[in-house]
């Protein structure tokens, strides 16, 4: 029997440090970009925006440092409790919570304020990673899909009361998890399958698509039937039930989005898509944010010389849109480098997963290179257009304590199951 070392720096991953250092550096480099002025600008001006992202970033140092001292064990046996934790946090939230841009998902502590959510995806990771890493845990099975569908959606529906519905997106990264642990990739194709639907209804008529997809699946059924010479026992029950859900989905599609959402998620879809155009109001800050980053050419305007950046001319460009800040000040070059450090950051977390021999490791690097790459990609895509508007911050980039904190509590717990993979209490 092997224990673990007295050294809390003993086993881990430097390579995966550095990666970290790289992009909460570079993160705040860019939020003093966007934040300072000529009035305040001291590095160590506590009482502005970069000033106290700089205090976060130094209050990493003893949470690491506590994520670390604790038994790697630690976090696999007590993962139920620290799940039970972040239920309780978002319930209470309704009671204590304070209401910030329409959303009551914040604790406020005088001039500093917490977002639970932020904490939830990391105790849901470990919680997924407990119940899947049990040996006897077979996806296949229909009552197995249910206990986890519960243990990630249960936070997740929590967190849409407040509401707060780009963070509840960032549940369904968890799906990438579940795949990779024998659950049918059937579920992630008719996922995909389903937004593909709604937005061309969104863009054509429903008769049009109900249309074209009924003459697609009559041709492939005519082509299954024509192989297997007619096949007797073909289920046309079956066949049936799949038109007429397909049918009555696209045509609840429109009603869906017109009494569902809610008016200004209804303008970003449509501006998205190219329904409409507005570039003075729900549009602004997407058209403020892709001047901003097409202005930086290939090599940039150099830093603190972005003229848009410094002269504020995209909001929230330290939090959701920090990427229009690298695009500016660091062009081409610089959001290249800045893609870069983040696939290969997802690559290590992998490589690294994959040579767990505890299941429950391996489960809990997926779930945080599933969560990393969501946050990136729609991040990314949100600020250049690709996608709608949905407030998802860019990992150890945006401006928050609460963001920073929960990706740090996040990676640093995957850090210390890897540095003793290979370790029994």
């Amino acid at each position: 029997m092997r224990v673990e070392k007295n050294n809390i720096f003993y086993g881990i991953d430097w390579i995966l440090i550095l990666l970290y250092m790289m992009l909460v550096g570079f993160g705040w480099m860019n939020i003093y970009a966007a934040t300072t002025t000529d009035e305040n600008s001291a590095i160590l001006n506590f009482s502005t925006r970069y000033g106290k992202q700089l205090l976060w970033i130094l209050l990493c140092v003893p949470l690491i440092i506590l994520i670390l001292f604790f038994n790697s064990k630690f976090y696999e046996k007590f993962a139920s409790i620290l799940y039970l934790i972040g239920i309780l946090s978002l319930l209470g939230l309704f009671v204590f919570g304070k209401n910030i841009n329409g959303a009551q998902s914040w604790y406020s502590f005088g001039s500093a304020s917490i977002q639970p959510s932020e904490f939830a995806k990391v105790f849901t990771t470990l919680a997924l990673a407990k119940l899947l890493s049990d040996r006897q845990y077979n996806l296949k099975l229909i009552k197995n899909q249910i206990k986890a569908f519960i243990v990630i959606f249960l936070p997740a529906f929590l967190i849409a009361l407040q509401p707060d519905l780009g963070s509840v997106l960032v549940y369904l990264a968890f799906f990438f998890v579940l795949n990779r642990e024998g659950l049918t990739l059937n579920y992630i194709l008719f996922g995909s399958l389903a937004i593909i639907l709604f937005l061309l209804t969104l863009l054509f008529s429903a008769t049009i698509i109900i249309s074209s997809v009924f003459i697609i699946l009559s041709l492939l059924l005519v082509y299954f039937l024509k192989r297997n010479k007619g096949y007797l026992k073909f289920n046309w029950h079956k066949v049936i039930s799949i038109y007429f859900v397909i049918g009555l989905y696209i045509f609840s599609a429109g009603y869906i989005f017109n009494n569902v959402f809610e008016q200004h998620q209804r303008d970003r879809f449509e501006i998205l898509l190219g329904l409409s155009k507005d570039t003075k109001k729900i549009g602004y800050n997407t058209n403020q944010s892709i001047q901003a980053i097409s202005s930086g050419g290939g090599f940039g305007k150099g830093f603190l010389q972005g003229e848009r950046t410094q002269g504020n001319f995209v909001p929230e460009q330290d939090t959701d849109y920090i990427f229009s800040t690298v695009g500016e000040e660091w062009g081409f070059v610089g959001s290249a480098f800045v893609i870069i450090l983040f696939m290969l950051l997802l690559y290590r977390i992998i490589y690294l997963a994959e040579l767990h021999q505890n299941k429950f490791g391996r489960i809990y690097g997926y779930g945080l290179a599933s969560i990393l790459f969501f946050h990136v990609a729609i991040n990314i895509g949100m600020v250049t257009q690709l996608l709608p508007t949905i407030g998802i911050p860019l990992p150890f980039f945006s401006y928050g304590g609460s963001s920073l904190w929960g990706f740090t509590l996040l990676l640093f717990i995957f850090i210390k199951l890897d540095a003793n993979k290979g370790y029994d209490l």
